[in-house]
C-alpha cells in the first residue's frame, strides 16, 4: 500500500513538476510544435494539478495551504503559457 503524502509535501513536488516542466528539452527539428514534447510538458503540468486538486477539500487544511494550491494552478497555467504558446 502506498504512503500518503502530507499536503506540505505535495505542494513542493506539485512546484517541482512545474520546474521539470519548464526544463524540458526541446526537439532540434521540430521545436516547440514536436507532439513528444507537447505531451510531455502537458502531462507534467497536470500531474503538477493532480498533486494538490484535492487539499482544498481537507477539513485540516489551513487557509495558507488553500493559498498555495490556487498559486500551483495560476503557477501551471502561467507555466503553459510561456512554454506553449510564446
Amino acid at each position: 500500500m502506498p504512503r500518503l503524502i502530507p499536503a506540505a509535501e505535495r505542494i513542493l513536488k506539485a512546484r517541482e513538476l512545474i520546474q521539470k516542466a519548464r526544463e524540458v528539452p526541446l526537439s532540434i527539428e521540430s521545436g516547440k510544435y514536436d507532439l513528444n514534447y507537447i505531451a510531455t510538458v502537458k502531462g507534467l503540468l497536470q500531474d503538477a494539478r493532480d498533486m494538490v486538486k484535492f487539499i482544498s477539500y481537507i477539513p485540516s487544511s489551513t487557509a495558507d495551504m488553500k493559498n498555495q494550491v490556487k498559486l500551483i494552478y495560476q503557477e501551471a497555467d502561467q507555466a503553459n503559457q510561456e512554454i506553449l504558446h510564446s
